[in-house]
């Protein structure tokens, strides 16, 4: 992979449901965040803009596939990077899951936008939801078997699409206000409403706020799983994640921006309490039809667009732990023909089955990126540990940093980083269990507990397989896989 599909994947795994839904429904998810959304969404930004700096540091020394794996288990200590790599791959791939899941009733209103009403009906039912949701995940797994090149046809138009697409909703902001949509929605729906004062401050409410949009920033990170099949890596990998977090996180702000600046908070956080609210809903009150049509369609590429460069993350992280000997060495077999690791894409894909048919009989598809979020803050704070601790547990690997050399700004950068994730960590922790459910494992802190003594079985089993055969570990954990 060059620059380009590089910072493709990377753009294409956090273009999504972060930027067409999580700000807009975070007014359910987090009552009272009410005003404060867009200051929330600049706040979970600097963490996540942190911790890129961190990962392009690191992968400037460590270019191989499996990418947070390898950086951890080499510059902080295996175990440590075995478990934040684990949780990790069971975010993301429950969350592919999930976001399959989501694109059915985008395309059911794409499908209404046109006319076509009984097709729309028919995406109304569950079982249609579910199937088009587990065909999706597997018609890109698929994909990705077939290699790089098939790869790049997949996912390079559709990012150019999509990003068009989107615009149309910063264009909007540009050009309508919340007079405009006042009057759409008496000309539209028969209906007035008054928007609410401004709500009062609420520090807890505001971080547990930004604590669960720092989930829109998280995708970079899938640049650098892809290393061992990149193009001169150590330079092109710190470039794409810089790239792609700086550049989808100021087109990120700039849409929920015009989305709030058309539409009242108070509005869409009295409709978030009834359904499922998405920035192309709201915004058909003040489009003409075929411009809503347009970002629906958008919505719908950008989440299908997800799915390719999400799986091929995930599957290398499997790679990675099973060409390490930590894994079933059956994960890192590669196909014969495509020279993609086919067993663990398969793995992804039924993982990530799972995770429709979690969002489909939870009811709740904020229970999956719940579990991402905690599994990603965790990772993101090992990240920072490693780049604290990288000169004394292995000066080699620290020697061969390509960018950002200065030491004191790679502390300063770490221990930032390391601060504010640790706050945004205890603020998700306890408005997680603070909730009211009706079932323990609804929790998503309950869910990561168990995800995690999952991960310690499966590594000290293979720990002591490894050591039974003689295998030096000291040294085995202290040098980079081979290309």
């Amino acid at each position: 992979m060059g620059l380009l599909t590089l910072t493709a994947t990377g753009i294409c795994s956090m273009f999504g449901a972060s930027i067409y839904i999580v700000p807009f429904m975070i007014q359910r998810n987090v009552p009272g965040i009410a005003q404060w959304v867009l200051p929330a969404f600049a706040l979970a930004a600097v963490p996540a803009i942190l911790a890129a700096f961190a990962y392009a540091i690191l992968s400037s020394a460590m270019p191989r596939a499996g990418g947070s794996y390898i950086y951890v288990s080499r510059g902080l200590n295996p175990y440590l990077g075995f478990i934040a790599s684990f949780s990790q791959w069971f975010g993301l791939s429950i969350v592919i899951g999930v976001i399959a899941y989501v694109i059915v009733p985008f395309m059911r209103d794409v499908f209404l936008g046109v006319g076509w009403v009984n097709v729309a009906e028919i995406l109304e039912n569950g079982i249609w939801r579910v199937g088009i949701a587990l065909s999706l995940i597997w018609i890109f797994v698929g994909i990705n078997i077939r290699g790089i090149d098939t790869y790049e046809k997949a996912l390079l138009p559709m990012m150019y699409i999509m990003i068009l697409l989107a615009s149309i909703v910063i264009i909007a902001g540009l050009v309508f206000d919340q007079n405009s949509f006042l009057q759409g929605l008496i000309e539209r729906d028969g209906r007035s409403f008054i928007p609410l004062a401004n709500a009062n401050f609420d520090w807890k409410i505001f971080l547990s706020a930004a604590a669960l949009m720092f989930s829109s920033f998280i995708g970079f990170d899938s640049i650098a799983q892809a290393g061992g099949e990149a193009k001169n890596p150590s330079k092109n990998l710190p470039r794409a994640i810089l790239i792609a977090i700086l550049g989808v996180g100021i087109f990120y702000f700039l849409f929920a921006a015009s989305v709030y600046r058309i539409v009242p908070w108070s509005f869409i956080a009295e409709e978030s309490l009834f359904k499922d609210i998405t920035a192309p809903g709201l915004l058909i009150y003040v489009l003409p039809g075929y411009l809503g049509v347009a970002i629906l369609l958008g919505a719908v590429i950008a989440l299908i667009n997800d799915l390719p460069a999400m799986l091929l993350s995930v599957s290398r992280l499997m790679f990675a732990w099973s060409r390490d000997g930590i894994f079933p060495k059956r994960v890192e077999n590669i196909h014969p023909k495509f020279q993609t690791p086919y067993v663990a894409l398969i793995v992804a894909g039924l993982i990530s089955s799972i995770g429709v048919l979690g969002s489909h009989f939870a009811s709740d598809f904020f229970l999956g990126i719940d579990i991402m979020v905690t599994s990603m803050l965790i990772n993101f704070i090992l990240m920072s540990l490693t780049l604290l601790y990288i000169p004394k547990v292995n000066s080699k690997i620290h020697a061969e940093i390509k960018i950002f050399k200065n030491r004191k700004l790679q502390i300063a950068i770490a221990s930032t980083g390391l601060l504010l994730l640790l706050v945004f960590l205890v603020m998700h922790t306890y408005k997680d269990l603070s909730k009211d459910l009706d079932a323990w494992y609804f929790h998503s802190t309950y869910v990561w507990i168990i995800v995690i003594v999952i991960a310690s079985i499966i590594y000290f089993i293979k720990w002591r397989q490894l050591k039974n055969t003689g295998t030096n570990l000291y040294h085995h954990f202290k040098k980079l896989p081979k290309e």
